[in-house]
């Protein structure tokens, strides 16, 4: 199902940069840590981390202690607020780049599946120029897909089936 939680997304795009050079395997069994580790994914409380709060978390076995990832989250909480100023909402500014839709893809294989798009490399551009880190075009083409931007599902697969039935449900009822 697409999202468009503002919090949300943030959540997304953070785990997604932690998970670069990772398999997801590991991101997603330590995500629960995570959650309690960043403040629930808050942006404000976030953005107000010093050197000494990063400094815990690199101590952290729960989380992946990564220097270079965990400033740039602090950064990233400081960019989206910066950000959420200048737009109506960090979604709108997202889905700007899937022209507010879902992008539907209709691949037979695995290996016709992109790891980014011209869509990935926009995003990617305008989130660095508004001061994200860890957010290059792979990056932002597997969060696209993991938000439900992009459904990359094979046209054989189970949830290609399930994601057209609810994008038809959703766009019948006005949503």
């Amino acid at each position: 199902m697409p999202e468009w939680d503002d919090r949300a997304l943030f959540e997304k795009l953070l785990l997604d940069g932690f998970q670069a050079g990772l398999a997801w395997i590991i991101i997603l069994r330590k995500r629960e840590h995570f959650r309690r580790a960043f403040d629930g994914f808050e942006p404000a409380r976030i953005a107000r981390w010093r050197a000494a709060r990063v400094a815990r978390l690199l101590r952290d076995p729960g989380i992946v202690r990564n220097r270079a990832k965990i400033e740039a989250a602090v950064r990233n909480a400081r960019a989206f607020l910066a950000l959420r100023e200048r737009q109506p909402s960090f979604a709108q500014f997202l889905w700007q780049f899937v022209g507010g839709a879902q992008h539907i893809n209709r691949w037979r294989r695995l290996r016709e599946i992109p790891s980014q798009s011209e869509a990935s490399r926009a995003m990617s551009k305008a989130l660095l120029a508004a001061g994200f880190r860890f957010v290059g075009p792979t990056i932002c083409y597997a969060f696209m897909q993991a938000v439900g931007m992009v459904n990359d599902h094979l046209v054989t697969c189970f949830r290609y089936r399930e994601c057209m039935m609810l994008r038809s449900r959703n766009i019948g009822s006005g949503s």
